[in-house]
């Protein structure tokens, strides 16, 4: 697997104002809901006077609103995220197998793609919990912290795995989250000898996920399938023995489907 987002471009058909204006849009986050133009420039290697063009530009289709100093995002943004849950078919196809999961399991099913360092979730099926983290569709999780995420970095290239463990910021969520660089080269080592993850309150306390890869007909990664549950007084053998097997066999009757 390569790391997604990579491909070769003639220089030609680069298009940058393309690429600023969605780094722009990029460039707002929980922690920088609203940013004056030298702020968003600053964070997108701009100089205001180029910023300020692009927000402009984004005013007027909409993508931002503005109190005359401040820029933020509005709604319509999401519709970039709408587009691709309803045109990729992905989404689609694994929509019925999830829910054979969540009938066979009981559990919260869920399909993810890596994107960078994130997990993004791109279908579910099951009633929502009162996790606080709340995986909706289009959620972004540090892949480190979930057994998708996990999963699917643990069967990339390990040239780039190790560069990605070099680079990477280990946050921690919770007590239990995994800090060290050896212990997580461990778990990608266990997690590649297997061929399924656990992940247990990396994220949320009391929280468990378990997740098998989802592959298409060639043999290629495509996603992760997987399951979240809150730990109870089920130990983890014997959420796997329960979850596990059903996992698998989804993920074997859609690889033709993909």
């Amino acid at each position: 697997m390569n790391p997604p987002g990579t491909s070769t471009l003639d220089r030609r058909d680069w298009i940058a104002g393309l690429e600023k204006g969605l780094s722009i849009i990029e460039t707002f986050d929980d922690a920088h809901a609203r940013l004056t133009a030298s702020q968003a420039g600053e964070r997108c290697g701009m100089t205001r006077t180029a910023a300020r063009r692009y927000l402009l530009t984004l005013l007027h289709l909409g993508y931002v609103a503005t109190d005359g100093k401040l820029f933020w995002l509005t709604p319509r943004v999401l519709r970039l995220g709408q587009s691709y849950l309803e045109s990729a078919r992905l989404p689609r196809i694994v929509q019925p197998f999830l829910q054979r999961i969540t009938a066979g399991t009981e559990e919260i099913s869920y399909v993810s793609v890596l994107d960078g360092d994130e997990s993004v979730y791109i279908a579910r099926n099951g009633s929502n919990r009162s996790m606080n983290t709340g995986f909706v569709l289009g959620a972004r999780v540090p892949a480190q912290v979930t057994a998708a995420g996990m999963l699917m970095l643990s069967m990339a290239d390990s040239g780039w795995l190790e560069q990605w463990i070099q680079g990477v910021a280990l946050k921690p969520y919770t007590s239990h989250t995994i800090t060290s660089k050896d212990r997580l080269r461990v778990e990608f080592a266990r997690i590649r000898a297997n061929g399924w993850a656990i992940s247990e309150q990396q994220l949320e306390l009391n929280y468990r996920g378990i997740a098998v890869p989802l592959l298409d007909r060639h043999g290629d990664l495509v996603g992760g399938l997987n399951v979240s549950m809150p730990m109870g007084h089920e130990i983890g053998e014997d959420a796997v023995r329960r979850v596990l097997p059903v996992l698998q066999e989804t993920a074997r009757a859609m690889r033709n489907m993909i």
